[in-house]
């Protein structure tokens, strides 16, 4: 619908704080990207929208339909271990997609915050020459230039005024658009900023009820595989002591592989199923290939359904997040990384990466919270700097169970000196036959996070 110059020019000193730029701005479809603004102004942006979704989500919590809900599924699910399983890595994969959908609009939200403050700003330079614009209206309105016809004799004067207008009407028509038109990307970008934030919501929201689900799902699993409480305390506290005297990780795993006796059963269990598949038969080697290209592996298996060696591009990251430092990078202590570290979001689920018998779950040195998985053929893989545990020595995990989470913020630790981030963070380490190695020809993911602590 078209609008008149002053209607125009009314319209956008109407609207309280915006105002108008002497010099033609750019318009919203030119503005500068989020990826050339200083590292720390859009850390801060995230930063600040982080700090929102968070605070939006402490508000929110699994309504009394929904979680009777979850509960009469879980209820109906057969209790069988593989059953069980199933549905904790089902829960863990729709969780971990919630919360990739929360990061994406993390970061949408910040794109949209830069951009409208990009037009606020644009919009706040031009504020004296909307005053210039409005004031010489005004003394036009008090004082029209005469009409030509009434007083010939003041024809001078109407060939100046019509110059003067011919020259002003132009240039305040053009500033009229871009008012306009920043007015309008305004108002485009504060639609798309609630948009985001609905989205947010309803991932936070489905989030929270997958958690439910997954709490509920562990409780069964528990008693599907209680052990005597007595019993389990003692190993505990074995694997706590051993852990306290190991002076590194390739001594805490010898320890505990051979001195713990549910892991050294676990580990026995699996050497005589790994020996057994080697024995397959080129059909059945071929057939088992083939359910790992469809990834359809037995659930009730009691060892890796396939060679750790074989799963390169194949492994999804343990938890949804930025990577922060790769393999190799420096350490904070000038040493190279040996492992790598992701940055998450609070209370986020952590999942086995691969199929693997747990070393250890616990405490370790400076490493805070920490899981040892035996992947077999000598791989071992370390994660540590979750808050939450949810397995215990000896355990076998699938690929994709859940198997911790994380906290509110980072745990001060070895493995995340000199990482500037607030943010929990996740570090991660392979192991081969005792000895480090770089992880990254196992991950399907891209590395779209932003190594070398800027994130």
């Amino acid at each position: 619908m078209a609008i008149s110059l002053g209607t125009a020019i009314l319209l956008a000193c109407g609207n309280a704080g915006i105002a108008v730029a002497q010099q033609a701005p750019p318009s919203p479809s030119a503005e500068p990207s989020t990826s050339s603004l200083p590292i720390d102004v859009l850390q801060s942006k995230r930063d600040q929208t982080r700090a929102e979704l968070e605070a939006l989500s402490k508000t929110m919590s699994v309504s009394t339909d929904a979680a009777r809900s979850i509960e009469a599924a879980i209820a109906d699910l057969d209790k069988t271990s593989a059953s069980l399983r199933q549905a904790l890595i089902d829960a863990a994969t729709r969780r971990k997609d919630y919360e990739a959908k929360v990061q994406t609009s993390e970061k949408k939200l910040t794109d949209l915050k830069i951009k409208q403050e990009t037009i606020r700003a644009s919009l706040r330079e031009r504020r004296s020459v909307l005053a210039e614009v409005l004031g010489a209206l005004e003394r036009m309105g008090r004082n029209p230039p005469p009409a030509l016809l009434v007083s010939p004799e003041d024809a001078l004067g109407s060939v100046r005024s019509a110059i003067l207008l011919g020259a002003v009407v132009p240039g305040m028509r053009v500033q009229a658009e871009k008012l306009m038109a920043d007015l309008q990307g305004l108002a485009d970008v504060q639609r798309d900023v609630a948009d985001e934030r609905g989205k947010a919501s309803a991932a936070i929201q489905a989030g929270l009820e997958e958690d439910r689900r997954i709490a509920l799902l562990l409780e069964e699993n528990a008693k599907q595989n209680a052990v005597k409480s007595a019993s389990l305390a003692e190993e505990r506290r074995k694997a706590q002591e051993l852990a306290g005297k190991a002076t590194n990780l390739e001594g805490l795993i010898q320890s505990l592989e051979s001195e713990i006796s549910s892991v050294r059963l676990a580990m026995e269990r699996a050497k005589r199923e790994e020996e057994r598949q080697k024995q397959l038969t080129a059909e059945e080697r071929e057939r088992a290939r083939q359910l790992a290209e469809n990834g359809v592996p037995d659930k009730n298996r009691i060892a890796p359904a396939y060679p750790f060696a074989s799963l390169k591009v194949k492994l999804a990251y343990p938890v949804e997040g930025d990577l922060l430092r790769s393999f190799g990078d420096p350490d904070g202590t000038g040493h190279p990384a040996r492992g790598l570290t992701l940055a998450s979001s609070a209370g986020a689920v952590v999942t086995a990466p691969a199929d693997g018998t747990v070393v250890f779950a616990g405490a370790f040195r400076s490493y805070g919270q920490m899981i040892i998985l035996n992947a077999g053929e000598g791989y071992h893989l370390v994660m540590t700097g979750m808050d939450k545990v949810n397995v215990q020595p000896g355990m076998f995990v699938f690929s994709g169970e859940p198997i911790a989470t994380m906290g509110e913020k980072r745990v001060a630790s070895a493995t995340a000196l000199a990482l500037e981030t607030d943010r929990p963070t996740l570090y991660i380490e392979f192991r081969k036959d005792g000895n480090p190695i770089d992880s990254k020809p196992w991950w399907a993911v891209k590395e779209t996070g932003r190594a070398r602590n800027d994130s």
